[in-house]
């Protein structure tokens, strides 16, 4: 389960590749290790039909019958409680240069860093988001009102990520047209999107470090 990512890349260059009209992220600066309950950036339709880039909070409301808890990662896009953010309304694009999952070495988990090359080029994952009122951020210093949230979905994961986290990967898009079909196409074609990318397509970049160090 990825639970940790970076974004670095120049600000312009997310505009252009993502293809956004409006930014509201301000001065976007380099985040190196993003973790779950964080801001980040991320790329949606307006009701107009832009394309606007904003800062959510990363974490999704959980099933009720499991307790509500923040979910960061989706993977059963069947559940009613997953379908309900499906459509094109709630989907959107999480920027993203590298992403860590956990390998499982003694005494402690060593965090291995994926990404496209060594140049770390950005890409996205397939997010999706919702508004939701109630207290979200630290427990020492909780936010309570209204929030927007994001989470993105998972995969079988291929075989450079499977070594280390053979449950799963998330969903990356690297193309422009993979974008454009996810923020606009129908659940029946988008849902295609939902694989692990090709192995040749992505490589390891880094080992042991708590944030990817480029």
């Amino acid at each position: 389960m990825c639970n940790l990512y970076s974004m670095t890349s120049n600000q312009r260059a997310l505009v252009e590749l993502m293809r956004v009209s409006q930014d509201r992220t301000g001065n976007l600066p380099s985040l190196p290790a993003i973790y779950p309950d964080s801001m980040a950036p991320v790329i949606r339709k307006t009701g107009s039909g832009d394309r606007e880039m904003a800062m959510l909070r990363w974490g999704m409301p959980g099933p009720a019958q499991f307790g509500g808890q923040p979910v960061t990662n989706i993977r059963n896009t069947a559940s009613p409680h997953w379908r309900r953010w499906l459509g094109p309304a709630h989907r959107c694009l999480v920027p993203v240069t590298s992403f860590a999952e956990w390998e499982d070495t003694k005494p402690k988990k060593t965090p291995v860093w994926f990404a496209l090359s060594e140049d770390r080029p950005p890409f996205a994952f397939a997010g999706v988001w919702t508004n939701w009122k109630g207290a979200r951020g630290p427990k020492s210093n909780p936010v309570e009102g209204e929030h927007e949230l994001f989470g993105f979905l998972t995969c079988d994961p291929n075989n450079v990520v499977g070594p280390i986290h053979p449950k799963a990967m998330p969903v990356l898009l690297t193309k422009p047209e993979e974008m454009e079909a996810w923020l606009e196409a129908p659940w029946a074609e988008a849902k295609a999107l939902q694989r692990p990318l090709p192995d040749a397509e992505m490589m390891i970049v880094s080992k042991g470090n708590r944030t990817d160090p480029e």
